[in-house]
């Protein structure tokens, strides 16, 4: 199954991981451990994804078929960047396909 991958530099990683994973629970199974700060994303049929706060950084991968990675990617992409407005957050998905991901960011300048 294809992958895509993002590290969006934060100082705020675990806060905007749990932000992130309550939303998106909202219509999608997620789990989110403060202790480890590793969380998980289950999208209906199509695909999953994991959410890890490091220091500096939330690593943030999606796992689809074609068809739905593009999709994946913006949905989490797209309410990180909102939540983030204030800290200018942009994503920038790298897929193990070679092929090149989408970049969301605050366009409101």
């Amino acid at each position: 199954m294809p992958r895509s991958e993002a590290r969006v530099a934060t100082d705020r990683p675990h806060r905007y991981a749990k932000q992130l994973a309550s939303h998106l629970g909202r219509r999608s199974e997620t789990s989110w451990d403060e202790e480890t700060g590793v969380g998980r994303l289950v999208f209906q049929n199509e695909g999953t994804g994991s959410l890890t706060a490091t220091e500096g950084a939330l690593l943030l991968a999606v796992e689809s078929d074609a068809e739905h990675l593009a999709i994946l990617e913006d949905v989490v992409g797209r309410h990180l960047v909102r939540f983030g407005t204030k800290d200018e957050l942009v994503v920038e998905w790298h897929r193990d396909t070679g092929e090149p991901g989408t970049t969301q960011r605050n366009d409101s300048d």
